[in-house]
């Protein structure tokens, strides 16, 4: 029977799902303890065949305890993994040892809605509008519709496709970026990463939802920002390696990019002096833009 790790907060919180299912889970605590069947095991002894690396385990005290569980199983097969990519070095380390390191889609839904709440927030001038209802002030202030507005999605998986999904019912013309150049019905235009600089100059909306990768890393440079729209915004919910955050800061000095909606950042936790906490051209969020409530 193959022992599954899992995180024993998680497991108890939908432990009547796995009723029927035919495997051993071994359960990691807060303090990185195992446990097979109720008896204590050492992270050498617990041998898994699988494991569920979700986003509950990867916030808590566990997390280191349950990747070195990981590293040193003789015969781990396969890791379902909810990180957003593989550019941590540990899953590096486990696809050597020979598992099959996999993903899931289930945030695609949260992170799409954020992107949209992002960009409308900025085009319904939320901040204004919030402050003058501080004031008891009847001002009125007229918006950007996203009806025929350009959206250029950098990432067109399982998260670039719900955005664009969202996007496109709003009325939106979307082009997708990926390596795969096939036809696809969510977006009106695919195309590959060496096509930006014709892409960036039309575009109103900038989404970052790819991997980081060596083809990605600083992707958004100061070229890039160079050639974005007048009056654009750009909206990362992929990695912070994406974006040379220098070269970012100084084109939101400069007025373009317009606005910057970003929930991923070099160093994270924020940094208390950094200069993104208080721009007024950016919305920030704490890395929590897959975070919902679990109804989508």
């Amino acid at each position: 029977m193959a022992r599954v790790l899992i995180y024993e907060p998680t497991y108890r919180r939908l432990e009547a799902n796995f009723a029927g299912l035919d495997f051993e889970p071994l359960l990691i605590d807060d303090k990185g303890e195992i446990h097979l069947n109720g008896v204590a095991v050492t992270a050498e002894d617990a041998r898994p065949d699988a494991a569920w690396a979700n986003a509950d385990v990867f916030g808590s005290p566990a997390a280191r305890n349950f990747m070195v569980t990981l590293l040193k199983a003789p015969a781990l097969k396969w890791v379902q993994s909810a990180a957003a990519g593989f550019d941590h070095p540990v899953f590096g380390q486990l696809v050597q040892k020979g598992a099959k390191l996999s993903t899931s889609h289930g945030q695609a839904l949260g992170m799409a809605e954020y992107v949209l709440w992002g960009v409308i927030d900025h085009f319904q001038h939320g901040p204004e509008r919030r402050a003058a209802q501080g004031d008891s002030a009847w001002r009125r202030v007229a918006f950007r519709e996203i009806l025929g507005s350009e959206w250029l999605i950098i990432g067109f998986g399982a998260i670039g496709q719900a955005v664009a999904q969202r996007a496109g019912g709003f009325g939106a013309r979307v082009t997708g970026v990926r390596r795969n150049p096939a036809p696809h019905p969510l977006a009106q235009a695919i195309a590959q990463l060496d096509a930006l600089p014709d892409l960036l100059p039309a575009a109103d909306v900038v989404v970052l939802c790819t991997p980081l990768t060596p083809a990605t890393k600083h992707v958004v440079d100061a070229k890039f920002l160079s050639l974005m729209k007048q009056g654009s915004v750009l909206v990362n919910v992929g990695r912070s390696g994406l974006v040379d955050e220098a070269a970012l800061l100084a084109a939101l000095d400069a007025g373009t990019p317009e606005h910057a909606v970003l929930d991923v950042f070099e160093t994270e936790p924020l940094p208390a002096d950094s200069p993104f906490w208080q721009h007024p051209r950016v919305t920030m969020t704490p890395h929590a833009s897959g975070i919902t409530d679990g109804q989508g």
